[in-house]
């Protein structure tokens, strides 16, 4: 993986999962002393003329963050995340859009709740029915990710060493 397209996860100060940037990003928080790099990608390294630099995979800010609710937004890319890249119905990775499980003209909203992945065919065959009124099956109930579960589960961004910080706490 290249660096330009390796992600860091950012930790805040207490070691909760903060958000996810660019090695680059990273390097120049630890560098300017707002970050500590708590685990590196070994045998990489940012060079400069005179100096190497360890690649960080995980940094913790030294300054705790106080944020809001974070939670995940309703895009059509982040639906298509949480539903794997795939037709729930039919499991075809072509042609995908958006369905809405129940139709719109029957008081549907657009929702995390009531939005899924679906091919052209299997959106068109479903219509403006509910999936179980032509037999069509629902895997699962749609549902609207954390953004915990959407950064270890859905966004293919994670590596092994971030587990440990995204387990979901209750």
């Amino acid at each position: 993986m290249g660096m330009h397209s390796r992600k860091v996860l950012i930790l805040n100060a207490d070691y909760r999962a903060f958000s996810v940037c660019s090695v680059y990003k990273a390097f120049l928080l630890v560098y300017l002393d707002k970050a500590e790099i708590v685990k590196k990608v070994e045998n990489a390294y940012l060079r400069s003329i005179t100096r190497s630099y360890d690649v960080p995979s995980i940094i913790k800010l030294h300054n705790y963050v106080n944020i809001p609710y974070k939670g995940v937004i309703m895009t059509r890319q982040n639906i298509f995340k949480r539903d794997g890249n795939k037709c729930v119905y039919c499991s075809s990775r072509d042609n995908l859009t958006l369905d809405h499980v129940l139709p719109r003209s029957r008081g549907g909203s657009s929702s995390w709740a009531n939005l899924v992945t679906a091919c052209k065919r299997c959106n068109s065959k479903k219509g403006d029915f509910l999936p179980e009124e032509i037999g069509m099956i629902l895997p699962y109930k749609p549902f609207k990710p954390s953004f915990i579960m959407f950064l270890r589960d859905f966004s293919g961004l994670g590596e092994e060493s971030w587990m440990h910080y995204l387990q979901v706490t209750r």
